[in-house]
């Protein structure tokens, strides 16, 4: 039987009613819920046998399934989403828990500082797993740059960025580099660059080659070869925290499916790449189960939303849990961490505009 998409699902206020109150009590309890259990605690005037009937349809539509060894029902991925998208009420976050965010994601700290602390808290705040993708290098601005020779044509390059974050790179150009050509290499990238993103760099000294001369051209044409490489955008990556909180619960005693979704977290490119799809789209977004397209996190949910810093959308930090998790208040956490980790980078001179 195809299963509807939440948009189609059409429920009576009686069906939704009990649909709220069914997943509501499975997230709190972790145990299948009976109709005599919504009886009680659904508010509605109707019989245990009526309940029963509308258990039932729900459960044809696929919103509900019935464990073997249990008369009650637990809600299936597509029911989680009918709930999230149509019936769920989603608290603010609290005062106390937004001065958390705000007095541990400050600008003192560098941009890996942040990320590191940003994913940290969104595992302690939920008590699931915290993840946050890098911003792109390319965005940064750099402070400054110097050439070390390493021997033969072995060259180390040493990065400034203007928020602070310094990264080592050796680097191999066609020739070897004398001393004083590093040197000039050097003065001419900080003079003319310092400040601007990495991503604008070449492209500028490609235009100024082809429109110098003489001895001009020649230094150029040797900031373009070394630039070239030492100015590269390194691969994006993703800062995970708090996979530990996952063993022992008791959505997740699949000793099978908890290592290979261990291994996604290891080998990060699955992830991240989920993680980038949410980029361009504002505000939080919830992938249920199969709906991330990963094997690995078939029994999981992802809550993310992208942060971002003087207009420009930086990266994406999101929570990673049980199906069964509480959406009203993880929800929250993630949008007010996306928003406070935004305005930290923004004081720490982080990515700057072209």
């Amino acid at each position: 039987m195809a299963t509807p998409s939440s948009a189609q699902v059409q429920l009576d206020p009686r069906a939704r009613q009990l649909l709220r109150t069914l997943i509501g009590r499975y997230i709190r309890d972790g145990e299948p819920v009976g109709s005599q259990t919504l009886a009680k605690h659904s508010g509605l005037d109707v019989s245990p046998a009526t309940i029963r009937n509308i258990l039932a349809e729900l459960e044809e539509i696929g919103l509900l399934s019935s464990p073997h060894t249990s008369a009650g029902r637990v809600p299936t991925a597509q029911g989680y989403r009918v709930f999230v998208d149509s019936l769920l009420q989603v608290r603010s976050l609290g005062e106390h828990e937004l001065a958390r965010l705000r007095a541990e994601l400050t600008a003192v700290a560098g941009t890996q500082a942040l990320l590191g602390n940003a994913s940290e808290l969104l595992s302690a705040m939920t008590h699931f797993v915290g993840v946050v993708s890098a911003p792109r290098r390319s965005q940064f601005a750099f402070r400054q740059i110097d050439f070390v020779p390493l021997g033969g044509r072995r060259i180390l390059a040493i990065v400034v960025f203007a928020d602070g974050e310094v990264q080592n790179r050796v680097v191999e150009p066609q020739r070897a580099f004398g001393q004083d050509e590093l040197e000039r290499v050097a003065n001419y990238l900080n003079t003319h660059f310092a400040g601007r993103p990495l991503a604008h760099i070449r492209a500028t000294l490609v235009h100024e080659l082809r429109q110098a001369r003489d001895e001009m051209e020649q230094l150029l044409a040797q900031s373009v070869e070394l630039a070239e490489q030492a100015l590269e955008p390194p691969g994006d990556d993703m800062v995970v925290a708090g996979q530990t909180r996952l063993l022992g619960l008791q959505d997740l005693s699949d000793l099978e499916r908890l290592r290979e979704l261990f291994e996604a977290f290891a080998r990060k490119r699955e992830i991240l790449q989920l993680l980038e799809r949410t980029q361009r789209a504002p505000g939080v977004r919830i992938f249920i189960g199969e709906e991330t397209g990963l094997a690995p996190l078939d029994g999981v949910s992802l809550v993310t939303a992208p942060y971002s810093s003087g207009g420009q959308v930086l990266g994406v930090l999101g929570v990673i849990g049980p199906t069964r998790m509480a959406y009203d208040r993880v929800i929250p956490v993630v949008q007010a961490a996306a928003d406070v980790l935004g305005a930290a980078l923004e004081g720490s001179a982080g990515p700057s505009q072209p």
